[in-house]
């Protein structure tokens, strides 16, 4: 399976001849992330995940694109997609499902606090093919499986650095990339990643960075 990191939250995953995309937001390349998309999973509902105008057009223009999303995401695509409406799945926590030929799993429920007097969404992390795990904004760490390959959200208004570090001693994962990074210039990236790095192989976790449009064989 190949990932493909674009900016902020989006990762593209190739096997086979398939393309699966998760959270193509508007800090990302939504263009270059969907083309040729067979399936798309959405973690929440904030425009850094999902940019809903790109989504929508590729919906549209495809007769084979799939989408699953929390319902809230899911019920206003299909208010935007009429004709699409079929090919838009809600998806819940603790569910198992297809897309595109990846085996996904679904976990957790909600997004992480930012602050009391903001409302908490809905949020669903995903586990393709008993290997990548994507969190969406959240710390929730799977339970009963093993994740080989993790995705931490490096920096967000809801965490602080050493929730980033407990999240990656926790799930123990042998390697490791970032994603939810495109609010830190270089240094603060650099400093926080120092951080990840340095526990993470402590408990065995390899993690590594990754540019915008690099790619990795998992």
């Amino acid at each position: 399976m190949k990932l493909t990191k674009f900016t902020h939250a989006c990762v593209r995953l190739e096997k086979d001849g398939r393309v699966l995309v998760l959270d193509p937001g508007t800090f990302s390349e939504t263009d270059q992330a969907l083309a040729g998309a067979d399936a798309v999973l959405i973690t929440h509902e904030h425009p850094d995940h999902i940019d809903v105008e790109a989504v929508v057009s590729a919906l549209l223009g495809s007769n084979v694109l799939q989408l699953f999303a929390p319902e809230g995401v899911a019920a206003q695509l299909r208010g935007k997609s009429d004709g699409a409406a079929e090919r838009i799945h809600t998806v819940a926590p603790g569910e198992d499902f297809d897309a595109a030929g990846f085996a996904v799993k679904s976990f957790g429920g909600q997004h992480a606090l930012i602050h009391p007097q903001i409302p908490v969404v809905a949020n669903i992390g995903y586990l393709v093919d008993s290997n990548l795990y994507h969190p969406g904004d959240s710390f929730i760490i799977p339970d009963g499986v093993e994740v080989r390959t993790l995705l931490v959200p490096i920096h967000a208004p809801w965490n602080k650095v050493g929730d980033v570090v407990d999240f990656v001693i926790g799930i123990r994962a042998p390697r490791a990339f970032q994603i939810h990074d495109a609010l830190l210039n270089a240094s603060g990236l650099g400093l926080v990643e120092g951080h990840v790095t340095r526990f993470g192989a402590k408990y065995g976790t390899d993690f590594r960075h990754l540019d915008s449009g690099e790619s990795v064989e998992l």
